[in-house]
């Protein structure tokens, strides 16, 4: 198992335009790395908030040695707390979501309102300060219907990624939505081949025949490209949904790389993710318009990458699991008010992601196999179709080299990449 100095070795000696290393993508001690330097620094995606829709309402998030409740108080506010009682440690939810009028301990029934004040602990004498022992919080913010969390006790800055995304996300009113399926699968790759494997549509044509009726697989369209510059047919995209009132065009975090958004066309005259083309959802969600308004792709690493549609939207969080498995969870958004049977058809609004994300476990899983072998060595990215990857990948590295030696120390460090 690598130390945290040997993961640093490695990436300092990372040949640029390849990718990582056998155990970069293998090791526990790499993976135990992963958690404190990027999972337990940065704000994570957790869930849609209308997954937790009204008083008492929660959801529980586990992150590594983490577990965080998000749940909704009496005054309408979400509020994230670490899953642990203030008497003995107990979990407080025991299952991931429910709904609950105050937290209750199930061990000594310690009770907590639910902005995490401490109400009643039995027989803990005349000197006990229940103001003392509340639950610990944890940092959260709100993104236009999107929830994201941070485990550090000083949180990095979000006020920079939610002032540019939230004029992309406003047109589609994520308040007014509802979840109408969620499916949740455990990948056996690392979390960061799951990323990989996100990020470039180089392998579409031989193993995504469903989403391939409607997603380009043009990496100039999808929204990579290696000059920066966009074919007319996206300009012309961008400029008639700008036109109307969609922030559209192609937009990224330059200083650290963590996200970007760009609003981008469909195949021809496709309108969603279905097998024929067609709307997936009669009671559209959101205020755009269009006909062929495409799908705003957004990611932000290292738990979301995000499709919002004209009818719909769908989310997807990662979060790994150990060295060599990943949790994906995907979930459909559809309006408040869509009544399924009438408005849309369940099958039909998610059969090509279900498909995809059957496609992208296998193979991730026998991306993960072939790296497992000791004859695996780190192979080049194509740069007309990988840039992501490259992206990700010296992103990535970046981030863990300056965690691991301090901003000052990597300064040298990361310019002499």
């Amino acid at each position: 198992m690598l130390s945290t100095s040997d993961v640093l070795s490695q990436l300092m000696r990372r040949k640029p335009g390849y990718s990582l290393s056998q155990d970069l993508y293998c090791d526990e001690g790499t993976y135990k790395a992963d958690l404190e330097m990027i999972w337990y620094r940065e704000w994570l995606f957790a869930v849609p908030a209308v997954e937790v829709p009204k008083a008492g309402s929660y959801v529980v998030y586990e992150v590594g040695a983490y577990s965080v409740v998000i749940v909704r108080g009496n005054d309408g506010e979400l509020r994230a707390f670490h899953n642990s009682c203030r008497h003995r440690g107990s979990v407080l939810c025991k299952t991931h979501k429910g709904t609950n009028p105050k937290l209750v301990c199930p061990y000594h029934q310690w009770t907590y309102e639910l902005d995490g004040k401490l109400l009643w602990a039995r027989d803990m004498g005349p000197d006990f300060d229940a103001s003392k022992h509340g639950l610990k919080p944890v940092h959260l913010r709100v993104l236009s219907g999107l929830v994201y969390i941070c485990l550090a006790d000083h949180a990095p800055d979000f006020d920079t990624f939610a002032a540019v995304a939230a004029p992309y996300l406003a047109p589609h009113d994520l308040s007014n939505a509802k979840v109408a399926f969620q499916s949740t699968i455990i990948e056996n790759g690392n979390w960061k081949l799951v990323w990989e494997n996100n990020r470039e549509c180089y392998h579409c044509a031989g193993n995504h025949p469903s989403l391939c009726r409607t997603y380009p697989e043009d990496p100039r369209i999808s929204g990579i490209t290696e000059d920066g510059k966009f074919p007319d047919v996206v300009e012309a995209h961008w400029n008639r949904l700008e036109s109307s009132g969609a922030p559209s065009r192609f937009i990224m975090d330059d200083a650290q790389g963590q996200y970007r958004l760009a609003r981008m066309p469909l195949l021809g005259a496709s309108q969603s993710y279905t097998m024929d083309g067609k709307w997936a959802v009669a009671k559209k969600l959101g205020a755009v318009r269009d006909e062929t308004p495409g799908t705003l792709l957004k990611f932000h690493y290292p738990t979301t990458w995000n499709h919002f549609l004209g009818d719909h939207a769908i989310t997807f969080r990662v979060t790994p699991k150990s060295n060599m498995t990943t949790e994906v969870q995907t979930t459909w958004l559809v309006h408040k008010d869509a009544v399924e049977g009438q408005d849309y058809d369940l099958k039909r609004l998610t059969e090509v992601w279900e498909h995809t994300n059957d496609e992208d476990r296998e193979v991730v899983e026998n991306n993960q196999r072939g790296i497992l072998s000791p004859a695996y060595e780190p192979g080049p990215y194509s740069p007309t179709h990988e840039s992501g990857n490259l992206q990700f990948v010296d992103r990535y590295s970046r981030t863990m080299i300056r965690a691991i030696t301090g901003p000052v120390a990597s300064t040298s460090s990361i310019a002499a990449e």
